[in-house]
């Protein structure tokens, strides 16, 4: 079942998805939240550094949210959200343990495996999600991705956001998976 993203921006469960999602990446990832130095690092840091390169389909457009995430998508709907987290790159979590975090913070949900990827600076997970209901069935489908890419010392952790299609979440791993650094003009 495809869902669109105005279907899945007005069901209920699908909503909650988006928040749990956002939770489990930012939030759930153990291995990325352990206390370093770097954590102190003044808030204009906090987001996309100048010299970021995140490669976007074309038509998407991005911006900085208010949270400091880099966010993009198609016009006036993000799809993909990326968070710097600066000199953590030791602590790029695998795809198992992105399994792992999605399936202890996801109970309410029905998951289905799609992909699981790891290189040495990048992995990936991408699932099929859907809210458990009362009646023991279970809501509409929903793609989703949640990845993590290094570049030198650095974390970018990276996520679909609700309402993306199955095509715009590919899109959205797509360039997770090409992000770069390009070296500061001397």
């Amino acid at each position: 079942m495809r869902v669109l993203a105005s279907h899945a921006r007005k069901t209920p469960g699908l909503i909650g998805l988006g928040l749990v999602s956002l939770g489990v990446l930012f939030g759930g990832c153990e291995g990325c939240q352990k206390k370093t130095p770097v954590d102190d690092i003044a808030a204009e840091d906090a987001g996309l550094r100048s010299g970021v390169k995140v490669p976007l389909p074309p038509g998407w457009s991005a911006q900085v949210a208010t949270d400091g995430s880099f966010q993009a998508g198609p016009p006036g709907r993000p799809a993909l959200r990326v968070d710097l987290k600066p000199g953590q790159g030791e602590q790029m979590p695998s795809s198992e343990t992105l399994a792992d975090n999605v399936r202890q913070q996801m109970k309410q949900f029905t998951l289905s495996l799609d992909q699981e990827e790891d290189t040495p600076s990048f992995a990936l997970l991408r699932v099929t999600m859907a809210p458990s209901l009362a009646d023991g069935g279970v809501g509409p489908e929903a793609p989703a991705f949640f990845g993590a890419r290094r570049v030198g010392d650095d974390l970018f952790l990276c996520a679909s956001l609700p309402g993306a299609t199955a095509e715009e979440v590919r899109l959205a791993t797509e360039a997770c998976r090409t992000i770069q650094v390009q070296a500061a003009p001397r």
